[in-house]
């Protein structure tokens, strides 16, 4: 009889303990996931909110240090692998973007007025020389990949044949200074109607790989 209360008293707890877990678990997943959510929402889990916190991943305060990127990684089907650091960037030819506008798949917008200083990803693929087969090899992707494995994907017609290639940026500037929270540099295409889903901060990589 002691013994049937012993191992009901470790059932019993141990699916109250398994309920708890997963209720934690689920609350952490769904902070995680929700790469678009208010300023509101952010705020009232006690992160911090950026200028474009509305469009960010949560991050909790003093954590976005472990996620700074230094150097920018250039690899895969190239002929050149690259890695690039803010000094790399600001030897090659620069850009300098005016009132860009972060927009979020929600569809808030974010008025940023700072002045950024950038390079065209296009000029950094043509540096590390994208494979080809021939001429008609042109079945590539290239994916945009942060320290927190975020990723953003474009086609190679994108950056090669499209007028997004002469609008997708790696900024490492923000009036005159270094981008400092969102890494040392970060991604973003200015071309797309709702800019926040491919913008990519602690931007670590980037890697072409073929389509077979």
């Amino acid at each position: 009889m002691n013994n049937f209360k012993h191992c009901s008293f470790i059932f019993f707890a141990t699916v109250i303990f398994t309920g708890c877990y997963q209720s934690t678990s689920k609350d952490s997943s769904s902070i995680k996931s929700a790469s678009h959510i208010s300023h509101k929402e952010v705020a009232a889990k006690g992160f911090n909110v950026e200028n474009e916190g509305a469009c960010l991943l949560p991050i909790a305060p003093g954590d976005t240090f472990k996620y700074i990127s230094k150097v920018l990684e250039v690899k895969g089907d190239v002929e050149n692998t690259l890695n690039l650091t803010v000094d790399s960037l600001k030897r090659m030819k620069l850009v300098t973007l005016n009132n860009l506008n972060v927009v979020c798949l929600s569809g808030a917008t974010s008025s940023a007025k700072a002045t950024r200083k950038a390079v065209l990803l296009k000029d950094i693929l043509e540096k590390a020389v994208i494979v080809q087969q021939n001429h008609k090899d042109r079945n590539l992707i290239i994916v945009a990949r942060a320290t927190d494995n975020y990723k953003a994907t474009f086609s190679w017609a994108e950056i090669f044949n499209n007028p997004t290639g002469d609008n997708t940026f790696v900024i490492f500037e923000e009036d005159g200074k270094p981008i400092a929270s969102h890494g040392e540099m970060k991604l973003i295409c200015a071309n797309d109607i709702k800019t926040g889903p491919r913008q990519v901060i602690w931007l670590k990589s980037i890697e072409i790989t073929r389509v077979n």
